[in-house]
């Protein structure tokens, strides 16, 4: 049975953790699937056929962390065992984290261990006020480290050195003063918040969106040196003269929408559920 599902309509993926009878807790096979959705993901992003993902999950909890029957396995495991899932994790978090489309999270419950990680690694969360975030795995003798990347990126180093050595819970509007989560809202709303980010994204240019995310990426790297600067120079220039970037000037000029957004015809969550 697959731990989760990938669908795409109309440009937007929804890849979503199905796993509500344990919470949506990460296994060594759950990660597996999610690195083969991401795999090709990567490849309809890079293509333009896929313009935003949307990663959520089923049930009450976004995901509990790690499984307990994984982690009873974890026992027996030697370093070299424990280096190979470690390494399947990072790609994991690696993988969402350079999709070259946009991405959004979408929060309604818990989010421990790993899954912060998996919130942390996405362009834009938006969280449910029932939601709750957790670097939990010091309580267990663990580190948050292949995650620490990402996660310490949002909080920043100050809030991370708490948050990572307490493991004290955070709800949805500490998560939002701290910057984990851009968006909390009601929880009967989440799906409207997240319907109304996606509007929002799809506005925007696609081939513009990529090279956005490819540049924020390198300058975060260096962000004050001759290469740096070049590179933004050379991406600005590109766009410019490229076809996309000529559409979206001549519709802004012409008082007019774009190719691009005249396009989308995304349904809304509740049309796909009805």
């Amino acid at each position: 049975m697959a731990y989760s599902t990938l669908m795409i309509e109309e440009g937007v993926a929804r890849l979503t953790l199905n796993r509500p009878d344990v919470h949506n807790a990460f296994d060594d096979s759950l990660i597996a699937e999610l690195n083969a959705h991401l795999d090709q993901l990567h490849t309809l992003a890079e293509a333009g056929d896929v313009r935003v993902l949307v990663l959520g999950s089923e049930g009450k909890s976004f995901s509990a962390g790690a499984d307990l029957n994984w982690m009873k396995r974890m026992v027996d495991y030697d370093l070299e065992d424990n280096l190979a899932d470690s390494r399947k994790l990072a790609a994991l978090m690696h993988g969402l984290d350079t999709l070259p489309c946009p991405t959004v999270c979408r929060v309604q419950g818990a989010a421990f261990g790993g899954a912060v990680g998996l919130a942390a690694c996405c362009d834009v969360v938006v969280a449910s006020e029932k939601a709750k975030f957790c670097l939990s795995e010091v309580k267990i003798g663990l580190s948050p480290a292949v995650i620490s990347p990402y996660v310490q990126r949002a909080l920043g180093e100050r809030q991370m050195r708490r948050y990572a050595l307490t493991a004290e819970v955070m709800d949805a509007d500490t998560a939002l003063k701290l910057g984990l989560a851009h968006q909390v809202v009601e929880h009967e709303a989440l799906d409207t918040a997240v319907d109304t980010m996606l509007a929002t994204l799809l506005a925007g240019s696609p081939q513009a969106q990529r090279a956005t995310k490819g540049l924020m990426a390198a300058v975060a790297q260096a962000p004050d040196c001759d290469d740096t600067r070049e590179h933004t120079c050379q991406v600005i220039a590109k766009l410019r003269v490229s076809q996309e970037g000529q559409e979206g000037l001549s519709s802004f000029f012409e008082k007019r929408r774009p190719v691009w957004a005249d396009s989308n015809n995304t349904p809304h969550a509740s049309e796909r559920r009805s």
